[in-house]
């Protein structure tokens, strides 16, 4: 549709004119109801996604708040995530492998908190470091900024199912969602933009140290690190069944071995055990 004031094309839906900040009150307010949610939802991944230049400046004179992006839009997309998460892990399996459900549930939730957690600080970052690139801090602007270029990571999570052969297809919808916050932030964040490339990789940058703390504390409180990938349906020994066997506590040979880096801290692995030991 057109704007009233203006007549530059606004997005269907939208509350105010992109280019004149017009309220677009002439077009009638249809009636809230269970079914109007989803429609919002695709079609607003869909216009983000492809066209985002056009995008943007709707989303940026959208009086929407933290809580209702949240609800909204963030809370969907995050699940929808770690639910592929799980479905790779316990349903569909990496090779011979599946983890037991219930952990791969209790992987999918810790994944869920802690992408909700992260975009939030990913919003943190974007409003901080505002200023040093001629930006105005604005801490709702920001958050919208940070769950919108998240978008297509979050789609591409689907990709995680093919396997090996999803990673090239992984690794474009994360470079699609750099481009999405290149854009994005001379809109939301008010920055000059000559100074959108600076600022866009000072916030990744900033965002791969601050997640590499988080990766640690992830790590900490995984649920999936206490099963062994390559045993008996990913489930290993009570520690009476090693007592039963005479297995040892086991302490990895070298930190570059595979059992070394991803289970060093478990005494609950021992590669020395044979496969028959291990409960079906």
């Amino acid at each position: 549709m057109l704007c009233p004031k203006c007549s530059q094309p606004v997005a269907d839906g939208a509350r105010f004119c992109g280019s004149c900040g017009e309220p677009m009150s002439a077009a009638p307010a249809s009636p809230a109801g269970p079914g109007t949610a989803a429609p919002r939802l695709i079609d607003r991944i869909k216009n983000i996604i492809l066209s985002p230049k056009t995008e943007w400046p709707v989303i940026e004179t959208e009086p929407t708040t933290i809580a209702q992006l949240y609800k909204a839009y963030v809370i969907p997309l995050v699940a929808f995530s770690a639910l592929m998460s799980f479905v790779r892990l316990s349903i569909v399996g990496i090779g011979f492998w599946r983890m037991p459900v219930l952990t791969g549930l209790a992987y999918a939730l810790v994944s869920f908190v802690f992408g909700l957690l992260g975009l939030y600080v990913f919003g943190w970052l974007i409003d901080m470091l505002a200023p040093a690139f001629s930006g105005q801090r604005d801490r709702r602007q920001a958050v919208k900024t940070a769950a919108y270029a998240f978008t297509p990571g979050a789609i591409g999570a689907v990709f995680v199912l093919l396997g090996g052969l999803g990673r090239p297809l992984h690794l474009v919808a994360a470079i699609w969602g750099i481009y999405l916050l290149y854009l994005g932030l001379p809109v939301l964040m008010r920055s000059p933009r000559e100074k959108a490339a600076a600022y866009t990789a000072a916030v990744i940058v900033c965002a791969i140290l601050l997640f590499a703390v988080f990766g640690i504390i992830f790590a900490v409180v995984n649920p999936m690190r206490s099963y062994n990938p390559f045993g008996m349906k990913g489930t290993a020994m009570t520690r009476e069944e090693r007592q039963m066997h005479g297995a040892g506590p086991w302490e990895p040979t070298s930190p570059g071995t595979l059992s070394g880096i991803f289970y060093e801290s478990s005494s609950a692995i021992d590669p020395r055990v044979p496969r028959s030991a291990w409960r079906e």
